[in-house]
Order: structure tokens, then C-alpha cells, then sequence
């Protein structure tokens, strides 16, 4: 498997976009301008990170990775706390890179542990034209997904890789049943849906929402952190009609960073 830093460095380039910061219904709360440029020093041994938001600018040169960011072998990663902890404020990225754009979202939660902000990142690579796909949507999901998952650990044991099937359907209700079998499990549940919100809610203590975003993005997220219950992270990328990626990054019920898996997959019949 490519090295940590090696993939790392499959986003080098300059990366020109936007920062939308959204409430956690989905509403813009503000959308600015970016560019953000990774540049190899001291052949690629260094990076140097400059990121420009409207009229701010910040550089970070680092040789080095921190604890709490993973990278998959095409660029794709993840950042953020290793450890929820109370009266703390808890988050992470989680991003994809698919050609010549990528795109990221931050999922933030209040020192209460409520879901409290998202901030979606899109971008392309400059010189390169921006291709963007609509605001997601349920039908854009419904049907047999089928794929890969791959599993990587911040403790460095072998990657893991998985078969993934996922179902999704509208009953004549308009409610949406979710089956989806992973590491050779099936679980299946339902959800309402209301405009670009899906809620799974079959259990009080585990309410779990799925905000449906622009240019085929969407976060899962709980709504409330329960200490001491494990949960998960989730977004995921409809990069064409067919093809679509999620990223899961999991915490075990003590609160710790313990996986992050990309799910590769493919629409079926379509």
C-alpha cells in the first residue's frame, strides 16, 4: 500500500473554490471564496499549505502527519478528534479527490455534543474547468449499490477490504427502507424524508440524519453524541449518476477515533 505521505501528496496543486458554512439543517449561513495551494518542498519531503479565504491568508509548512488524519491510497483522507470527550468541542473532515476536483465537508458539534455546524468545501484544480454535479437528491439514491469497502486504522494494522451492497427504496408512504450488508452483516432500517433531510429515528437514543447537499455531497451524522454508545461519521460524494463514495470515520464507546473506511460503489441496472 502507498505510504501515509505518499498520498498525501496525490493533493498537490492548487485547489480553487469555495467554503459554505451551513447550519445543521442545511440552511448557507455564509459561502466564501477559496484557494487552497499544497506545494512540495525539498523534493516533496516538506509541504507547504497556503489557504486563502476571501481576503485572509494562512500558511502551514509541515514534514509530517498528525494522529488524527488518515489517507487512502487515491488522496482521499480524513482529519480530525481522536478522542470525544465532555464540555469539549468535537469534529472532523472528511474528503474526497476524484480528478481534477475534490471535495470536503466538516462536521462540528458543541461542547454539549449537539450537531452544531457543517462546512462543505468544493474545488477544482486551477487552469482545470469545474464540473459540478446538482443538489442531491433521494431518487438520485434509490436502487442496488454494490462496491468495495476498504478499511484503514490510525493504530497501522493491515487495511481491511470488504464486498458492500446497499438498498434503498420508497415505500408507497414515502417512507425509505435502507438495507445494507457489509463485512457479510445485513442491517436493515427506515427512515422519513422531508425535502433534503433524511432522519432515521427508530431508536430515541440513536437519531441519525442524513442532510442531502450541492454538487451530489451528503453528511450522516447523530444528531446528539451519546457518551459512552459507539457512532460514526459519515459523507458521501455522488461523483456520477452511477458512481458514488462514502467515507465513514468510527468511534468505539469510549469515545475513540478507531477506523475510517472508503465504500467505492456502483448503481446497479442503471
Amino acid at each position: 500500500m502507498r505510504s501515509q505521505w505518499e498520498a498525501l501528496l496525490k493533493n498537490l496543486g492548487e485547489w480553487q473554490g469555495s467554503f459554505t458554512s451551513l447550519s445543521p439543517q442545511g440552511e448557507i449561513l455564509e459561502d466564501v471564496p477559496s484557494v487552497v495551494s499544497l506545494e512540495g518542498l525539498n523534493n516533496n519531503q516538506t509541504i507547504r499549505q497556503t489557504i486563502r479565504l476571501a481576503e485572509n491568508e494562512k500558511t502551514l509548512e509541515y514534514s509530517s502527519l498528525g494522529r488524527g488524519v488518515l489517507f487512502f491510497e487515491n488522496g482521499a483522507f480524513s482529519q480530525g478528534s481522536i478522542q470525544l470527550g465532555p464540555f469539549s468541542e468535537f469534529g472532523a473532515e472528511l474528503g474526497f479527490i476524484s480528478e481534477n476536483r475534490r471535495l470536503r465537508l466538516v462536521q462540528l458539534f458543541d461542547k454539549n455534543l449537539q450537531l452544531d455546524r457543517f462546512t462543505l468545501i468544493r474545488e477544482h484544480l486551477a487552469g482545470t474547468q469545474p464540473v459540478q454535479r446538482p443538489p442531491l437528491k433521494v431518487d438520485d439514491l434509490l436502487g442496488e449499490w454494490q462496491g468495495e469497502a476498504v478499511t484503514i486504522y490510525p493504530d497501522w494494522r493491515s487495511p481491511q477490504n470488504n464486498f458492500t451492497k446497499m438498498q434503498l427504496q420508497l415505500d408507497g408512504a414515502g417512507r425509505l427502507t435502507q438495507s445494507l450488508t457489509f463485512d457479510g452483516r445485513t442491517i436493515t432500517s427506515t427512515a422519513t424524508v422531508k425535502d433534503s433531510i433524511i432522519h432515521f429515528n427508530q431508536d430515541p437514543q440513536k437519531q441519525i440524519q442524513v442532510l442531502l447537499l450541492r454538487d451530489g455531497a451528503s453528511a450522516t451524522s447523530p444528531l446528539k453524541i451519546q457518551l459512552r454508545q459507539p457512532f460514526f461519521l459519515e459523507v458521501g460524494w455522488l461523483i456520477q449518476p452511477n458512481l458514488r463514495q462514502r467515507m465513514i470515520r468510527s468511534y468505539s464507546d469510549k469515545g475513540e477515533w478507531v477506523s475510517l473506511t472508503l465504500v467505492t460503489e456502483r448503481r446497479l441496472n442503471f
